[in-house]
């Protein structure tokens, strides 16, 4: 007996496999580069680039990646965001984002635990600074 499975749309994302139309691709990001500007005191910029993006969290979790381990350079344990700003043009895919490093937990809604953060894109073939 022939049996057929519908694969559901949501489980492909979630294994990282994009299915359009009747084919079916991997996510195959490519990472191009970070640049890390001090704007003042903690406060720190990352203009991140990437091609291969799904959509804008993917450009957002590589300036969490750089913004962690830039944290972690600098002898800090934790960051949290301020702002990001996404944008796609001609398939390629920037972020100008914001963080402010600490030494213990700051305040607010988007903290990072640094070192939690730089183990997870590790973890995912995400680079760091």
């Amino acid at each position: 007996m022939i049996r057929a499975a519908l694969i559901s749309p949501l489980l492909l994302g979630a294994c990282g496999v994009q299915a359009t139309g009747d084919e079916v691709t991997r996510f195959a990001p490519d990472y191009q580069g970070v640049e890390t500007r001090l704007l003042d005191g903690d406060l720190v910029q990352f203009d991140v680039s990437m091609t291969g993006a799904r959509d804008q969290a993917d450009v957002d979790a590589y300036a969490e990646c750089a913004a962690a381990q830039y944290a972690l350079i600098r002898g800090y344990g934790f960051a949290r965001h301020l702002r990001t700003n996404v944008y796609e043009e001609g398939g390629v895919w920037r972020a100008d984002a914001v963080y402010t490093i600490s030494p213990s937990l700051p305040r607010g809604l988007r903290k990072l635990d640094a070192e939690v953060v730089v183990a997870h894109c590790a973890e995912n073939g995400i680079p760091t600074v």
